[in-house]
């Protein structure tokens, strides 16, 4: 395998932005190559929620795949990849996951992660969550996935929307295996001297006690 070939879907949950942005931070690493699917419903959020069109995000991935072809070469484990990454991943799509209904190459792509051994990280999005979500995000987990909710982390002081979504898809990134820059590892509340190149420490920090 010449690249690192990363499948990425984009489904209908809220949070499109988090699979564009992938998509466009992945487009500078020489050596991923990415395999892009939507669903229709994702395609109706790229719209709704970003004034994209299914063309646009398209043109960000390396290939592309129609969530009904069932015979890609995706949805093969004889096609090696690094691993796939749900984002957003809808709760219908973590159902159909949990339970093996390999009903469309989403999903057949995922079962393919699994049964390979590979990573396969699942932007779950909703909230509140009931009984059936989490017992599917037991159920995956217990497969070999990562349930990876798109929850933001202000200890980096975000000062903006964009700032969130780019430390989680750096997490992502990370989670991948791969090198990235957009979120940097926690130096801790003094800074870490052996941390990142430039950490400040933080002031008025009480002494930690125990509890």
């Amino acid at each position: 395998m010449s690249a690192q070939r990363i499948v990425i879907a984009i489904t209908g949950a809220t949070g499109a932005i988090y699979g564009v942005r992938l998509l466009e931070v992945l487009r500078d690493y020489a050596a991923v190559e990415t395999h892009l699917l939507i669903s229709p419903a994702g395609v109706m959020n790229l719209q709704h929620e970003l004034d994209r069109d299914r063309a646009d995000v398209e043109a960000l991935a390396d290939v592309v795949h129609n969530p009904r072809d069932i015979g890609a070469t995706i949805a093969s484990g004889s096609f090696a990849t690094h691993g796939m990454v749900i984002a957003p991943c809808s709760m219908r799509t973590l159902a159909a996951v949990a339970h093996g209904l390999s009903d469309n190459l989403i999903t057949r792509a995922a079962d393919v992660c699994l049964k390979e051994r590979r990573r396969l990280i699942m932007m779950v999005r909703e909230t509140p969550l009931n009984l059936a979500h989490l017992r599917n995000m037991t159920a995956v987990t217990e497969m070999g996935a990562i349930v990876f909710p798109p929850v933001p982390g202000f200890y980096q002081k975000p000062t903006s929307i964009a700032d969130l979504v780019d430390h989680t898809v750096g997490r992502v990134i990370d989670t991948l295996g791969l090198t990235q820059t957009l979120a940097p590892s926690w130096p801790g509340l003094r800074g870490d001297p052996h941390g990142e190149a430039g950490a400040a420490p933080a002031r008025n920090v009480p002494a930690p006690t125990q509890d």
